[in-house]
């Protein structure tokens, strides 16, 4: 792993960074390279296998499908998975995959801690319901 030097070297040497086709100030293009590398359709497969886990990268890929659509979220997520295997390999560091509760309770939470920035700045406080809905 010592030919790449970082994380990003090593998903912009499979494909799986956005590209940055800019001129003039004005972003042409933001589409993935077309690279012909087989690490890079295995990490799409694997990626494709997770819409129906119960994992916490399940979870991401089901998010990021409704966002963006199925081929663009299939390219994120092979891209997680690119920083997952070059950080394991690198470093010796093992995998522990979260659970799909804990992604979308730790996604619940980002939201809220927005809504409250945002409504502050608005001049509004948000508060909790009564009936359980957790909205603080």
């Amino acid at each position: 792993m010592n030919r790449w030097k970082t994380v990003k070297h090593f998903t912009s040497w499979l494909g799986l960074c956005p590209g940055s086709k800019i001129s003039g100030g004005k972003i042409l293009s933001s589409a993935t390279k077309p690279v012909a590398n087989r690490a890079a359709s295995a990490l799409r497969m694997a990626a494709l296998t997770l819409f129906n886990s119960k994992s916490a990268l399940g979870a991401y890929l089901r998010r990021q499908r409704s966002r963006l659509g199925a081929p663009k979220a299939i390219t994120a997520t092979a891209h997680k998975l690119a920083r997952l295997v070059y950080s394991m390999l690198k470093h010796g560091s093992a995998f522990v995959d979260a659970g799909q509760e804990q992604y979308e309770e730790r996604y619940r939470s980002r939201v809220v801690q927005s809504l409250k920035r945002r409504a502050q700045e608005m001049g509004y406080n948000l508060v909790a319901m009564q009936d359980g809905l957790q909205t603080v």
